[in-house]
Order: structure tokens, then sequence, then C-alpha cells
């Protein structure tokens, strides 16, 4: 019932619905642009009318009171990036584990502009051996999907160009806060 409910309150507000990897069991979920709010209710209800059952991870000030508990029970673990962590290693071992797993991360990091997106997707697909997949919010067209899945090269680079380019059209809701799609120069 709560597909058919976000899928018809999604199509009520003239949001059209894809997803080009239903047919797959285990994958990293990279969602984009992250420019607003509206973001995570929007993705959220799309996930829902998708039946997705994704896991996220979000920084652990998410979790705190009095909003901690929603945001477990739609299936986010708080990661404090403040500290060093094994999370690469333990993603892995929780895709290793699981016959369904599809993790989905924001890799942009915030809702502003920065010069780099964080590349642990990148690390985590490479280790846990499955494929990305790219979801989009893509406020210009009211376009909400997933596609363009593939397998991470060993190059972070070429990884990033195909990303870049299936993101190329597409606009967030705020698009001068969309990030550049390019890992950080170390």
């Amino acid at each position: 019932m709560l597909p058919r409910t976000c899928a018809m309150l999604l199509k009520s507000l003239g949001w059209s619905l894809d997803n080009d990897c239903a047919d797959v069991n285990k994958y990293v979920l990279v969602c984009a642009p992250h420019t607003s709010n509206w973001d995570f209710p929007l993705g959220l209800a799309g996930s829902w009318a998708l039946e997705l059952d994704a896991n996220w991870i979000g920084k652990h000030t998410l979790f705190r009171k009095p909003y901690g508990w929603f945001f477990r029970a739609v299936g986010g673990t708080p990661v404090d990036r403040r500290q060093a962590s094994d999370l690469i290693e333990q993603m892995t071992d929780l895709f290793n584990r699981s016959e369904r797993m599809i993790l989905a991360l924001a890799p942009e990091g915030t809702r502003s502009k920065t010069d780099h997106w964080k590349s642990g997707f990148y690390y985590i697909a490479r280790a846990a051996k499955v494929p990305i997949a790219m979801a989009y919010l893509d406020y210009g067209k009211k376009q909400l999907g997933i596609g363009g899945r593939f397998s991470p090269s060993d190059n972070i680079h070429e990884t990033f160009e195909r990303i870049r380019d299936f993101y190329k059209d597409r606009k967030g809701k705020i698009p001068e806060n969309a990030s550049l799609i390019q890992p950080r120069e170390k």
C-alpha cells in the first residue's frame, strides 16, 4: 500500500519514476545531485514507490533526538565523519552477509557546493565487488529514478568520468549548489 501511495503522491506532484536496476540484488546507489533539504523526503518517497528497501549512511548529527529514531527506522546508519573508521570493511562485510542489499550514499556529503565528491562509495563497491548504480532527482524534468549501473574500474578517474557523464543533464533543486563530480585530489 505504501508503494502505491507514494507513487500516486509523486505523480500528483508532477514527478515521473524510473528504475533500470529492479533486477539487481546488490549495489551501491549513488544519490545526486544533493542540493536541497527537499532531496531526502522526495528521495525517500521515491524509494518507497520503487520498493527499494535501501540502507543508507548519514552524518551522525542527523541521528540525535528528537528525529534519530525516524532516520534509523527508514534504513539510516549514523557515521561520525570526524573519526577514522573501518567503514569500507564494515560495509563490505554487510554486503557479503546479505542476499539483497542496496547501500544509498550521497557522495556530495553536503547540500552546498564543494570541489569534489567523497569517494567512499567507489571503495565500498570495489571491495564488496558490487556494481554502482545512480539515483537522481532531476528537478528540471521532474524525474526521479535509478539507472546507469556499471562495475567500477580499477581507475577512480574513469569511474568518476562515467558518473559525470550520467549526471551531466540532471539538475538539482538549487543547481548552483551542485558539487563538482571528481574525487578529492590528494
